[in-house]
C-alpha cells in the first residue's frame, strides 16, 4: 500500500528535473508521475546568503511552470548545491575543475543543500534540506580514478554518494542521505502531505 498514493490520485504530478537519481528517488514514494523538462539558466543574486542558493533556483523552476500548470497539476522542482568554505561548488566544466573540486573536499567537511519547490494551483510552496558531508583524505590516484571512470559531470560537487565514491571516500554524514543524492525524501514527503492537507482544509 502507498500512503501517499491515496492522498494524491486527484493530482497529477510532474517531475521537474532530467535528473535520474531524481526520478529514481521520487519513485520510492509516488508511484505515478511524468518527467518534464526546460532550460533555465541558473543564475542567483550574489548578495544572496548561501544557504538560500538551493531553494531560489528550486523556485526560479517552478516559477517558469506557473502560467502553463494546470488545475491539480503537482509540479516538483529541485537543486542541488555542494557549499564548502562559504563556495558554492556546482558541476564541473572539465576534468581539471573536478579535480580541483574534489582537491578541496578531500579530507574536509562540506554541506549539501537541496532546495525544492511544489507548484500547485498556482500557489509555490519551497523548502530546502541539509546534509553535513565528511570525506576521508583522497589520495591523486584515487580522485584519476574516479574522475576517469564514473564521470561525475553531472553532479554538483564532481561525486555522487551512491557511486564509488561514496563507497570508499565519506568519512561520515548527518543528515539525509538522500538529500545529498538529490532528493530529501522526509522532507519532501511531509511537505506535500502538508499541502494536500491545507487544501482539503
Amino acid at each position: 500500500m502507498n500512503l501517499l498514493k491515496d492522498n494524491i490520485k486527484h493530482l497529477k504530478v510532474k517531475l521537474a528535473s532530467k535528473s535520474p537519481r531524481r526520478q529514481e528517488l521520487l519513485g520510492k514514494i509516488i508511484d505515478d508521475f511524468e518527467i518534464v523538462s526546460k532550460e533555465i539558466e541558473e543564475v542567483y543574486p550574489e548578495n544572496l546568503e548561501i544557504s538560500s542558493v538551493a531553494s531560489y533556483l528550486a523556485n526560479l523552476k517552478a516559477k517558469s511552470y506557473k502560467y502553463e500548470a494546470q488545475k491539480n497539476e503537482l509540479y516538483i522542482t529541485a537543486d542541488t548545491v555542494v557549499v564548502f568554505n562559504n563556495e558554492v561548488l556546482g558541476k564541473p566544466n572539465s576534468k581539471k575543475d573536478g579535480v580541483n573540486m574534489l582537491k578541496k573536499l578531500s579530507g574536509n567537511t562540506h554541506h549539501v543543500y537541496t532546495g525544492l519547490s511544489l507548484l500547485l494551483n498556482e500557489e509555490i510552496s519551497s523548502f530546502y534540506d541539509v546534509t553535513k558531508v565528511t570525506f576521508y583524505k583522497l589520495k591523486k590516484e584515487e580522485i584519476n580514478y574516479y574522475l576517469d571512470f564514473y564521470r561525475p559531470m553531472d553532479k554538483a560537487g564532481s561525486y555522487g554518494i551512491q557511486d564509488w565514491m561514496g563507497y570508499v571516500g565519506i568519512k561520515s554524514i548527518e543528515g539525509d542521505f538522500f538529500n545529498v543524492m538529490g532528493l530529501p525524501l522526509h522532507k519532501l514527503y511531509r511537505e506535500i502531505e502538508k499541502i494536500i492537507s491545507k487544501k482539503n482544509e
